[in-house]
């Protein structure tokens, strides 16, 4: 026998404009699509539903030499017959054309299988149109003009199909799968898989009726289709085959006005498997006779009303949040046969309110979905990971009869945050999202990406969605999802809050916007709203040495914290406990430069390559960002480097902004440093630093947890005393506005510290004393003293130096003085130098040096103080008081800072700048000084040192 080919490509509803090949190797010709209203005139108006839609095509064929028996004249003569016989055939139809799964009744397959007279006993309701078939058995004279008339029917669909037709031609079943392209524009596709042999197909006009259940096709339904050959495609009718069913709308047309439209059509034969023919717009029509189906007309009327609705998963202020967004179309003329279906949605851009931000929080363990990822994701092949989700996704269609379900994963960030090429997002940006939505009953499968755009100063999120699939919906949920590593922070204030939307229609009518509100009502953890419209401001700070023994090298830590609901912390000023220092000698600085060049890398490259040397690493800072009780914590390191914002000294913190799945670049805070030049105390100078970040590329950090650990090995050095101290800090936080430090709100806070086994340090400090210069009575010889200390003694707090009676205080040489506004101001006069000093500590490369000044002390001495101004890489004042103890000289100076020292040296001037005069013979005998020194930790140490001199 020879084969059969239905055409089923009309089987869906769905046009097709095709053109015959030019050759005559297997293939389709003589194509042509229409949509009709019922007096036969076409149908092009947008949203309505069309009387029938109908498409006719033929095979190519050949003419086979004296193959035909002329039954009248018994003469052979040149018959006709196919170039192939099809094997497996599949029809994309024009975007935007949909059909109901609900709108007419189903055959069984019982019923479709059992045939009388060679008609399936399919009920009469469940027609949806007829097909003529122009077909032969081997049997037959090659008759090339004979059409056979047959009913379609909706059979019950496969699994995986949303839809199925079916007919039997000259007793040979033949049916069509009917689904959703998984690719976009997700139109329409009918498939035929292995059509059977059994008939030789010519050609074929398939009718599907827009409302199968009107009694305009009373006489065409069913049964009632006269099935005789005949030589035109025009169907007979046996009788009226009426039914009781509702009438629901079978077709409906597409709701854009674009055109002409096109269907594909692709095949291949039994002949010549897998080798498809597609053919597509037949050229052959011309530009006088454009192909069928026209375009869409009318979509200035048609409606446009859909409703949105935007409600975060809790009505507390800055808490972590999901969301769910709400789209509604009420689409009355959809499901009605008069009607006119809304137009689907085309854009969305949903803008939610200011205050409403990313979460840092929902970075910690969250994966992404790579574009390559989403491009191959498909019904079968799952393609973003499971931790890449960030929702669901729900849609209801009146069109199916199951609610479609789906999921939403965040898209890799833009290249500059990845080492894979194409891996990217399809929009290069920050943020974007993937929505995967898989129905297996109906085999339905779509994707679309949508992107989101932070404002990059208030953090403001702008998600848009564009080429929506024209597949009508009347329920859209997208669910962000909830818990502590929520994606999205509420506002931190009490109110109401507008969600703004706009959505653009695929009918070319002007976009509508459609607002909806929330309403934040109470503080964090359910307690009461903020007053006043601004923020508390209660940080927390804690600060001390892990190891508190006197005299060691320990790393020291600081840490700051605050809770949601409060201010954002901008900025801190600290001072350490007196006595903690740092070695910065051997230590590098990190240059300017290369804290510039880091400023300009991804977090990624920071992280492969740091721009400091690690020679001037001294610590590690961890960050914890997010709202909530989970919060997302990301290391960076920190160093030294030169002077900054004033100060001698910074440090600055290079922070890789890596976490999770997302890099927003590498974040440079640097710190000035500087050291008190009357307490020693290491200060943080928070003034002359840089503020804390707030932001970055559009999410706002939302600190809550800062720690900064100073541990490179022997670097911090704890103090010999082990009386009580303190750390402080004073905290600023944002105040009203965020963005200006005028309205900053500060906090003074302060955390114990004390050393331990102070008692357990040694004490002998050395002191060499020597007159230099002339030794009779009464000359004025130079003076030198050589202080030593010993490594791992207390460090030296106070010192008093009694002068024997050979030498007295030369008082006429006391002529000019510096005041302290001068000495503030760093103009003293040359002429108020009486001396030099150096001091030497292992804590730095060079030692302090600078001049001995009288400085004037408001009278609340006799005699002007001794103050050695010691410059280097920091700068010290080291103050003594001058008196007179039974007519001896007395030096003392009682607040020396808790820091290490090797040596130091004091030379005093001698001759007419000489604070000294001899009051005898220097040379007639050995005379002692009397010392005493007083360690940090409390030991005093009493000696008589020589008073040298020049005698020979």
């Amino acid at each position: 026998m020879k084969r059969v080919f239905s055409i089923l490509a009309a089987a869906t509803a769905l046009a097709l404009i095709l053109a015959a090949p030019a050759s005559a190797a297997f293939g389709f010709k003589e194509l042509d699509t229409t949509f009709s209203e019922e007096d036969g005139t076409a149908a092009t108006l947008a949203g309505s539903h069309p009387f029938s839609f109908t498409t006719t095509f033929g095979v190519n064929t050949k003419i086979v030499p004296e193959s035909y028996e002329n039954p009248e004249t018994h003469v052979l003569e040149d018959g006709e017959v196919p170039e192939g016989e099809v094997k497996n055939l599949d029809i994309e139809q024009i975007p935007g054309l949909v059909g109901s799964q609900s709108a007419v009744p189903r055959c069984s397959s019982a019923d479709f299988n059992t045939r009388v007279d060679g008609r399936p006993q399919c009920p009469d309701s469940t027609a949806v149109g007829i097909v003529a078939v122009k077909a032969e058995f081997d049997v037959f004279p090659l008759n090339t003009n004979v059409f056979v008339h047959v009913s379609v029917y909706s059979l019950a669909p496969s699994p995986g199909e949303a839809a199925k037709l079916g007919f039997v031609a000259l007793n040979v079943p033949i049916v069509v799968d009917v689904g959703i392209n998984p690719n976009p524009p997700y139109n329409l596709l009918a498939h035929l898989r292995y059509v059977p042999q059994a008939v030789l197909f010519y050609a074929s006009q398939f009718t599907i009726w827009g409302n199968p259940a009107s009694e305009a096709h009373d006489s065409l339904r069913g049964k009632c289709v006269g099935d005789p050959l005949e030589s035109t495609p025009q169907p007979i009718s046996l009788g009226t085959c009426s039914v009781n069913v509702p009438e629901v709308p079978f077709l409906t047309m597409p709701r854009a006005c674009s055109g002409p439209l096109k269907t594909s059509f692709s095949g291949d034969s039994w002949q010549n498997p897998g080798v498809f023919t597609k053919l597509a717009f037949a050229e052959t029509h011309g530009e006088a006779v454009p192909p069928n189906p026209q375009g869409m007309t009318g979509c200035e009327s048609l409606p446009f009303s859909p409703t949105t609705d935007a409600q975060p998963t809790t009505s507390q202020a800055e808490s972590p949040s999901g969301l769910n967004v709400n789209l509604d179309v009420k689409d009355e003329g959809l499901t009605s046969v008069t009607g006119r279906a809304q137009s689907d949605i085309k854009r969305v851009e949903v803008t939610l309110p200011e205050g409403v931000t990313v979460n840092p929080s929902a970075a910690e363990g969250l994966g992404v979905c790579t574009k390559a990822q989403y491009e191959v994701a498909s019904l079968t092949v799952a393609g973003c990971p499971e931790a890449a989700k960030l929702g669901s996704v729900s849609v209801i269609s009146p069109l199916l009869e199951e609610t479609l379900e789906g999921s939403l994963y965040l898209a890799q960030q833009d290249d500059a945050a990845t080492a894979e090429p194409g891996a990217e997002n399809p929009f290069d940006s920050l943020l974007a999202f993937y929505i995967l939505i898989r129905n297996d009953p109906n085999g339905i499968f779509v994707k679309q990406a949508g992107k989101v755009e932070p404002n990059l100063t208030s953090g403001r999120l702008v998600s848009t969605v564009d080429e929506i699939p024209q597949l009508p919906f009347s329920h859209f949920n997208l669910h962000f999802r909830e818990g502590p590593r929520a994606p999205l922070a509420t506002p931190g204030l009490c109110g109401t809050y507008t969600t703004k939307a706009v959505l653009t229609p695929w009918s070319g009518n002007e976009a509508v916007e459609a607002n909806s509100s929330f309403t934040v009502s109470s503080g964090v953890g359910g307690g009461a709203c903020p007053a006043g419209g601004v923020p508390p401001f209660h940080p927390g700070f804690e600060a001390g040495s892990i190891n508190n023994a006197a005299g060691v090298y320990s790393p020291f830590y600081m840490r700051l914290t605050r809770s949601d609901g409060e201010q954002d912390l901008t900025r801190f000023d600290s001072v350490l406990p007196r006595g903690v220092t740092g070695k910065i000698a051997g230590v590098a600085k990190c240059s300017d430069a290369a804290i510039a060049a880091a400023k300009a890398k991804t977090g990624r490259q920071e992280l492969s390559l740091p721009s400091c040397p690690s020679s001037s690493e001294i610590g590690h800072v961890l960050a914890g960002a997010g709202v909530g009780p989970a919060l997302t914590y990301v290391p960076g390191k920190i160093y030294l480097a030169g002077p900054f914002g004033g100060d001698p000294l910074s440090i600055v913190a290079i922070v890789p902004a890596v976490a999770g799945p997302f890099d927003v670049g590498t974040v440079v805070t640097r710190e000035a440093l500087t050291l008190d030049p009357n307490t020693a105390e290491v200060q943080v100078d928070g003034a002359a630093s840089d503020p804390i970040p707030h932001i970055l590329k559009g999410i706002p950090l939302k600190l809550r947890d800062l720690r900064v650990y100073v541990d490179r090995p022997n670097f911090t050095l704890n103090p010999t005393s082990c009386g009580k101290e303190t750390t402080r800090a004073t905290l600023f936080g944002s105040g009203a506005d965020v963005f200006n430090p005028a309205d900053d709100v500060s906090a003074s806070l302060t955390d114990r510290y004390q050393a331990a086994g102070c008692s357990s340090l040694p004490f002998k400090p050395k002191l060499t004393l020597k007159l230099k210069g002339r030794t009779k009575r009464n000359d004025h010889p130079a003076l030198r003293a050589v202080l030593t200390a010993r490594a791992g003694d207390a460090n030296i707090a106070g010192a008093s130096v009694v002068l024997p009676h050979s030498v007295f205080l030369e008082q006429a040489h006391i002529r000019t003085i510096c005041t302290r506004v001068q000495f503030a101001a760093n103009a003293c006069p040359r002429g108020s130098i009486y001396g030099k000093a150096r001091a030497f500590t292992p804590l730095l490369d060079e030692p302090l040096e600078g001049p001995v000044y009288l400085r004037a002390n408001g009278g609340e001495r006799d005699l002007p103080d001794l103050v050695a101004a010691l410059h280097g890489v920091v700068d010290f004042n080291l103050v003594g008081y001058i008196d007179a103890v039974n007519g001896r000289i007395r030096s003392r100076f009682q607040t020396a800072p808790d820091v290490p020292l090797t040596k130091f040296v004091l030379e005093m001037r001698g001759a007419k700048k000489g604070l000294i005069a001899n009051s005898a013979d220097l040379c007639a005998h050995t005379r002692h000084a009397k010392a005493r020194f007083t360690g940090h930790n409390g030991k005093v140490s009493k000696f008589g040192p020589v008073l040298g001199n020049s005698c020979k």
